[in-house]
């Protein structure tokens, strides 16, 4: 059977009726949504500075680059939003015309009647209802802006790892440069013991004590490098491997962070937190599918378009179908998104809440670490550093013994490391602050999903 004069007129049919299905819906089909070009690191590493042949020096914006550029989860998420992306394509899509044909054989049950061959075709195009396409398209656009803000999420937590890491390797450094000064100083100490010792100004328990303080010591400078050795190696992670070997890091921790006042913060996070930005477009999200529910118990319209031919008749027949929401109406889905619009909304109000709260804390441990920087360095470090100078004179001119001298060297380690761990916790205190205000969240223009 030759198909060609039947399948000429249903292409134009198809045609005609999409375009009019369209038209109908009141509801034009989006413009595809394409993620955006990535510049800057997503096409070049970050620049370093090399210092030797096997020496690379990182600033800490050079780290955080690198580690954005290389971190497995980030990637992850951003190729999530290419997903995302999708799916609003997928939603607005057209339906599909359905095409049907058939052939077969007339037999003639009167003397006077004419069998002959027959054929039929007919083709069927659904106009969607309008309300529930343009709620599930919405919906679909919610996703994705949520989809966003998750990128946002994941690279204002990485960052916020990834500072906070670095200064935890500036600590265990200057744990360990501290641990090695507390060394040579002793080692000095036991050289002096030692001389005093063999020329009889001093018993023999004196070495034996010194000789005890050095290998105590010469336990905690190994056991900072190690801690250091670790801390690096969990930045090394953080960037897939990706680090350049022998890198350093150019910080210090006694960089002092500019952070603005309290309300300043509070409104940053109300309007940046990228955590609250996902969850209002979950929250939109839910409103859509929420509409979409109660629109699907008004369904479309199914437009039919047929024809059957036989040897001396030609007939022609125009449809139309709609589903009745009589057995079926839909109660469940509508409760269901509205149960779960409710749940998303109360999780955006209580966050909102808890973040005002953390901040409020934060505030204050900023201002605890800050205030402990300045009395150690200030008051106490000073006057330790003098109590041990004092000691030293004195056990040289005979006055004091070693356990003098050992105690004001331990006193200026206790106040070396309290003063260290101020430090840190300051800095600690102001990364907490920035990754609370969604400082960040980096636009989703410097990030790539390959590297």
């Amino acid at each position: 059977m030759n198909l060609r004069p039947i399948l000429r007129p249903v292409r134009n049919v198809c045609l005609v009726l999409a375009s009019s299905g369209a038209l109908a819906q009141g509801v034009a089909p989006p413009a595809p949504v394409s993620p955006a070009i990535p510049a800057g690191a997503a096409t070049a590493p970050p620049p370093v500075t090399a210092t030797g042949s096997d020496a690379v020096v990182l600033s800490l914006a050079d780290l955080v680059a690198l580690v954005q550029r290389y971190n497995p989860g980030l990637r992850a998420a951003l190729q999530s939003r290419d997903a995302a992306t999708a799916a609003v394509t997928t939603a607005s899509a057209l339906p599909n015309p359905e095409i049907e044909t058939g052939t077969g054989q007339g037999r003639a049950r009167l003397p006077s009647a004419q069998g002959g061959s027959l054929s039929s075709w007919t083709i069927s195009q659904r106009l969607e209802n309008p309300n529930l396409r343009s709620a599930r398209i919405e919906g679909a656009r919610f996703g994705l802006e949520g989809s966003r803000q998750q990128v946002a999420v994941t690279a204002n937590e990485l960052v916020a790892q990834v500072r906070l890491k670095a200064y935890e390797l500036l600590l265990r450094r200057e744990e360990a440069e501290a641990a090695g000064d507390a060394l040579q100083l002793l080692e000095q100490i036991r050289e002096r013991v030692r001389a005093r010792v063999q020329t009889g100004e001093a018993p023999r328990l004196e070495s034996i004590k010194a000789d005890a303080e050095v290998v105590n010591a010469r336990q905690r400078f190994e056991a900072a490098r190690l801690q250091a050795d670790q801390a690096a190696l969990a930045l090394t992670r953080l960037a897939a491997g990706q680090l350049p070997p022998g890198w350093r890091l150019a910080a210090s921790l006694s960089d002092t962070p500019l952070l603005p006042t309290g309300e300043q913060l509070q409104n940053e996070a109300q309007s940046r937190n990228p955590e609250l930005a996902q969850l209002r477009a979950e929250v939109a999200r839910r409103e859509a599918l929420l509409r979409e529910a109660r629109a699907s118990r008004f369904p479309g319209v199914d437009v039919r378009l047929g024809e059957m031919r036989e040897r001396e008749l030609r007939q022609g027949m125009v449809s139309v179908g709609v589903r009745l929401p009589l057995l079926d109406q839909g109660r469940g889905r509508i409760d269901e998104a509205a149960a779960e619009l409710s749940r998303t909304q109360t999780l955006l109000e209580g966050r909102g809440k808890e973040l005002t709260i953390q901040i409020e804390s934060a505030r204050k441990a900023l201002e605890v670490a800050r205030l402990r920087v300045d009395a150690l360095s200030r008051g106490a470090l000073p006057d330790a550093e003098a109590a041990l100078r004092v000691a030293q004179a004195a056990y040289r001119f005979g006055e004091r013994g070693i356990l003098e001298v050992l105690d004001a060297q331990r006193l200026l380690r206790s106040v070396r490391a309290d003063l260290i761990d101020a430090r840190f916790r300051l800095q600690a205190a102001a990364v907490e602050l920035e990754f609370l205000a969604g400082r960040y969240s980096v636009p989703e223009s410097m990030l790539s999903a390959r590297p």
